[in-house]
């Protein structure tokens, strides 16, 4: 089976609700995730096809399989890296590994061969369950200040290892700026229970604090170091002087990252164009990398890297405020 009749009995849409399902629900990183996806609608099919031979695409869910298949370090590779510049039978052979480990497959060599054995997922998994419909609202600090302040706690988890307090800090520091400026805190939320599941933080910049968009990056962490001086004041409306948006935070949960980046990404246009009748002047947009799910999101938004950070990845990028709105974001979805 090649990757193009792979995409045919699970189309790429579909391939990846169903990582952003496994990277919420099972941990698993993204890359893992398409791997294991796509062994497993390789597994699938093959067992389908031969049960019955006339069968045609695309499959009508995504269920278990229930019987092991041949899968060659040659053909894991073909299923994982057919879109990739690298990636050898060996390291097809070391995700498989990996996989295993992680109790997502059990594998087998017979001394010739390798079988493969998709494994179940854990309870109250369910591959084709519909996404579940949201909407973008203004941060409600009352409501909304814990569960995002858990949402940022767990983006924030793989550098900042103090998980106890880490919400509770958050929690007091977004209910601080909702009071100072709420206007450029907007949540992405379930339509049916009102939870939050994606949040940004457009963070007015009084220019006595413009300076540190200028220096290392990791002087200017806050909410991932919990330091008890904040390097950013906020500016206060009407302010001529103010002329940063430092965009402090933009996430969505994994799980529906693919949906609605592009929704999120249009409401947060619109609220910086509200922000201009607060602050008049505004023209910069700063945002600090941190998380590296967002490089590709900023590179493909137009922001360009400046102050870069030799002690870390992290780094600043930027981009003029009128060329973002200026976007069309729409064509993204295309």
């Amino acid at each position: 089976m090649n990757t193009e009749e792979l995409d045919q009995w699970w189309p790429p849409e579909w391939q990846q609700q169903t990582v952003g399902k496994l990277i919420q629900r099972v941990g698993l990183t993204r890359i893992r995730a398409e791997s294991f996806v796509r062994l497993w609608i390789y597994a699938l099919v093959t067992e389908q096809l031969a049960n019955n031979p006339r069968l045609r695409p695309p499959l009508e869910a995504l269920v278990l399989p229930t019987q092991t298949v041949i899968c060659t370090h040659r053909q894991a590779a073909d299923l994982f890296y057919f879109d990739k510049d690298q990636g050898s039978d060996r390291a097809a052979g070391m995700m498989l590994d990996k996989l295993a480990a992680l109790g997502l497959i059990q594998k087998q060599f017979d001394g010739n061969t390798t079988w493969i054995e998709i494994q179940p997922m854990p309870e109250g998994w369910d591959a084709s369950e519909e996404m579940v419909e949201l909407k973008t609202d203004d941060f409600d600090p009352r409501c909304d200040a814990i569960p995002v302040a858990n949402l940022l706690a767990r983006n924030y988890n793989w550098m900042n290892q103090n998980s106890e307090t880490a919400p509770h800090c958050i929690t007091l520091k977004l209910r601080q700026w909702a009071r100072q400026y709420g206007s450029g805190m907007r949540v992405l939320r379930q339509v049916t229970t009102l939870n939050p599941v994606g949040f940004y933080l457009l963070y007015p910049t009084d220019s006595g604090s413009d300076v540190n968009f200028f220096s290392a990056p990791s002087k200017g962490l806050h909410l991932s170091t919990l330091t008890e001086v904040d390097p950013f004041q906020m500016a206060t409306p009407g302010d001529p002087n103010c002329v940063s948006v430092y965009v402090r935070s933009w996430m969505i949960d994994p799980l529906y990252w693919d949906v609605y980046q592009v929704p999120l990404l249009l409401d947060t246009q619109e609220t910086l164009r509200r922000m201009q009748q607060d602050f008049p002047n505004l023209c910069d947009l700063h945002t600090l990398v941190i998380h590296p799910i967002y490089e590709k999101m900023g590179a493909m938004l137009g922001f360009q890297k400046t102050s870069l950070d030799a002690t870390s990845s992290m780094y600043w990028m930027y981009r003029p405020l009128d060329r973002f709105l200026a976007l069309d974001l729409q064509a993204l979805k295309k």
